[in-house]
C-alpha cells in the first residue's frame, strides 16, 4: 500500500471511528465523567488487549456450557496475536465453589462470564479486558457471512462418518453447519486434543477472512457493516471504539504473527475421575501457570490462594 493510499485509509478510519463512536446504537449512554484509561491487567503488557472468547452450547431455557475457552492476547505495537486454548475438562479451583475443584467449563455453567474470568485469574494468574461469547447458531451464521463459499479444512474418513457428509476425504470447503461439526468432532484417537487444535485453526481462518476484507479502501469503508453483522451473533462487552481501533490496525498490518498454546501443556496432567465431575484432566496448576506467563512474556504475579 503506497503512502498516499495509506493516508486515505487512515483518514477514512478516523471518520468512521468518529461517526460510530458518536452515534453508535450498540454503545451505552456515556457517563459525564471522563472514562478512565484502561489499566494493565495481571500478567499483561500495558499496550495489549486481552479477550476471553467463549464458544457456548446455549439452548433456549437451559443453562449454557462453555464448549470452547480461548484467551486471545493482541499486542498491536508488536503485531502479534497469542491464543491460549484451555481444555474444557481441565480440573481447576473455582472461587466460592462448595466442592472446591471442578472442570473449568463448570465455572461458566455455574456463574457465566464473571465466574469463568475469576477462575482463570485465580488458577493461572492472568486477567482479561473483555469477553466475547458466540453460541452454535451464531457460529454457523458468522461463518456463512465471512466465507459464503466455505472454509477449506482437512476432512478425515472418521469425520465424514460421524458428520454423515457426502464428500471425499481430504481438503474440502465446509460451510457453517458442517464447520461447526468439524470443530466439535472428537471421536478419534486425538479426542478433545484434536478438537482444540481445530478450534484454533478455524479461529485463525476467521481472522484471515476478516483481514482480507479490510485490505482495500472499499473493504474498510464496509467496516461498519462488518461490525454490525458480527454483533448480531457475538455478545461482547468490548466498546465499539475499541473494536474499530483493533479492526483498523488489522487492516493496515498484513504481517501479524499468530502463536498458540494449549492448556494443559504436555506432561503436566493426568486423566482422573471424580464422582461430582466425571472424567477430568488433573493438572499441575503451577506448571501451567508458568507456561502461560512465559508464553505471554509477562511478569509473574502472586495470586492469593495458589
Amino acid at each position: 500500500m503506497n503512502v498516499v493510499r495509506m493516508l486515505k485509509v487512515q483518514i477514512l478510519l478516523l471518520m468512521i471511528g468518529t461517526l460510530l463512536i458518536s452515534c453508535n446504537p450498540f454503545q451505552k449512554q456515556q457517563s459525564p465523567e471522563p472514562a478512565a484509561e484502561k489499566q494493565p491487567r495481571n500478567g499483561q503488557k500495558e499496550e495489549s488487549v486481552r479477550v476471553l472468547v467463549i464458544g457456548s452450547d446455549n439452548r433456549d431455557g437451559e443453562r449454557a456450557n462453555s464448549d470452547s475457552i480461548m484467551v486471545v492476547d493482541y499486542v498491536p505495537e508488536e503485531a502479534s496475536v497469542k491464543v491460549i486454548s484451555i481444555m474444557r475438562d481441565s480440573f481447576v479451583k473455582i472461587p466460592d465453589y462448595e466442592k472446591g475443584y471442578n472442570k473449568i467449563n463448570a465455572a461458566y455453567y455455574l456463574g457465566g462470564n464473571d465466574l469463568l474470568k475469576s477462575t482463570i485469574s485465580a488458577n493461572f494468574g492472568i486477567d482479561v479486558d473483555y469477553t466475547a461469547v458466540i453460541d452454535f447458531k451464531g457460529f454457523i451464521s458468522l461463518i456463512d457471512y465471512l466465507a459464503p463459499d466455505g472454509m477449506k479444512v482437512h476432512v478425515t474418513p472418521e469425520m465424514i462418518d460421524d458428520m454423515n457428509m457426502n464428500i471425499q476425504p481430504g481438503i474440502q470447503p465446509l460451510e457453517g453447519e458442517q464447520l461447526l461439526k468439524y470443530v466439535r468432532f472428537r471421536h478419534d484417537s486425538e479426542s478433545d486434543f484434536g478438537r482444540v487444535q481445530r478450534q484454533q485453526e478455524v479461529l485463525l481462518m476467521m481472522k484471515d477472512h476478516v483481514s482480507s476484507r479490510l485490505q482495500s479502501i472499499d473493504g474498510i469503508a464496509a467496516m461498519p457493516e462488518l461490525l454490525g453483522e458480527a454483533l448480531k451473533y457475538v455478545e461482547t462487552d468490548m466498546p465499539m471504539g475499541t473494536m474499530l481501533q483493533l479492526l483498523g490496525k488489522l487492516a493496515l498490518n498484513t504481517g501479524i504473527e499468530v502463536k498458540s498454546l494449549r492448556i494443559p501443556v504436555q506432561n503436566t496432567f493426568i486423566d482422573e475421575t471424580y464422582e461430582h465431575s466425571g472424567a477430568v484432566l488433573e493438572m499441575n496448576i503451577p506448571a501451567n501457570k508458568e507456561a502461560i506467563l512465559e508464553f505471554l512474556e509477562a511478569v509473574p504475579v502472586q495470586v492469593p490462594g495458589t
